[in-house]
This record gives structure tokens, C-alpha cells and sequence, in this order.
């Protein structure tokens, strides 16, 4: 609401100095022309002032407040003040639902989850470049090198020196003294972690 008060503020200051500049002189000559040529200027700049609007300026960074229900945002703070964390990869954006009118504005993420984000937060209009980046095919193994990436390799290829799914026969991960389950290579459970909730033994 903000915004549009600004831009009607705007176009009315435009219009009375448009007004006392073309009128006071032009009325003198009172030709059909000059009065094509006032009606022409007061339209190119309305146009002009309108595709001025900031709110919905692709790459302008603001808080949430600020913006407009249904529009395309990235790199947005989960805390006022800390910097962008949410919505950063390669050609994502995330959509603002509710108007951000209240304390907390609802919006959409790439991953299809709905949040409440604080409306102090900031957030850039538009979406992160190079959409394609994630279609990209790597030509060797070389390539991956180029970009930092290690190879990985499994933990059951190795020996038990090396990793507690090392050695065995066949491809098992219960060898070992570390009993049944996925390990990290250095012993902890891969998938839920140690087990922290008190054995409750029934009578």
C-alpha cells in the first residue's frame, strides 16, 4: 500500500508540473498540435513511471513487506539481518502466497513446502540464472576433479582396517565387531543416529 500511495504521489506531482510547463505557454498559440504534443508527454511518462516500480524490478532486494502477493523471490533471510539462506541454487524460486501484511508472510519453496517467514526478512525479486545447470553432463572423470569432487568409494570394497563394512565374505556390512547395520567410517550409525530414549521394560 506503501508503494502505490508513492507512485499515485508521484504521477499527481507529475501531471501539475507538466501542466503549469506545457499550459503556460501553449495556450498563447492554441494549436491543435501542442495540445497532441502535452497529451502525448503526460502518457509516455505515466508509462514510464509505472515500469519504474521497484517492487517489481527483477534483482531488487527488500524486506518482505515490501512486495506484492504472487511474486517470484530467491536468496531470502530466515532471520532478519542474517543474509540470505533459503531459495540460493542454480535456477530456483520460491513464490510468495499470502499477502505480507501481518507479522509473517506464507511462502512457497522449490521444494513444494509452505513457510512462515518473518516479514522484516529480505528477499530478491526473481530467479536465480542458469537454470540448466542441473541438466549439465560431465564429459570424463577428470571433469568432476576440475570441480573439487573426490571420488567416493563404498565402504564395502575396503577392509576392515579401513571401515567397519571392510572385509567379509561376499558384500556384507554386519562383519566386524561393530554388529548389523550401515556405519560411518567411523563407527556411527548412518541412518538414525544412537539410540537416546530410556529401554522401558514392561513387567
Amino acid at each position: 500500500m506503501a508503494s502505490l500511495r508513492g507512485r499515485t504521489a508521484s504521477l499527481n506531482l507529475f501531471n501539475r508540473l507538466l501542466h503549469q510547463s506545457f499550459r503556460a505557454p501553449n495556450r498563447n498559440v492554441s494549436s491543435v498540435a501542442a495540445d497532441v504534443h502535452y497529451q502525448s508527454t503526460i502518457e509516455n511518462m505515466k508509462r514510464d513511471l509505472l515500469n519504474l516500480d521497484i517492487n517489481s524490478q527483477i534483482g531488487s532486494c527488500m524486506p518482505i513487506a515490501s512486495m506484492r502477493i504472487g511474486t517470484f523471490i530467491h536468496n531470502i533471510e530466515v532471520n532478519p539481518g542474517q543474509g540470505g539462506k533459503l531459495v540460493r541454487a542454480a535456477g530456483t524460486s520460491a513464490k510468495i502466497l499470502k499477502e505480507p501484511k501481518s507479522r509473517y508472510c506464507l511462502i512457497r519453496l522449490p521444494s513444494g513446502a509452505e513457510k512462515l517467514i518473518d516479514t522484516r526478512c529480505r528477499a530478491t525479486v526473481g530467479t536465480v540464472s542458469n537454470p540448466s545447470h542441473g541438466a549439465k553432463k560431465l564429459r570424463k572423470a577428470g571433469q568432476s576433479r576440475w570441480l573439487g569432487r573426490r571420488p567416493v568409494v563404498r565402504g564395502v570394497a575396503m577392509n576392515p582396517v579401513d571401515h567397519p563394512h571392510g572385509g567379509g565374505e561376499g558384500r556384507s556390512k554386519s562383519s566386524g565387531s561393530y554388529g548389523k547395520g550401515s556405519r560411518t567410517p567411523w563407527g556411527k550409525p548412518c541412518k538414525c543416529g544412537f539410540k537416546t530414549a530410556k529401554n522401558r521394560r514392561r513387567n
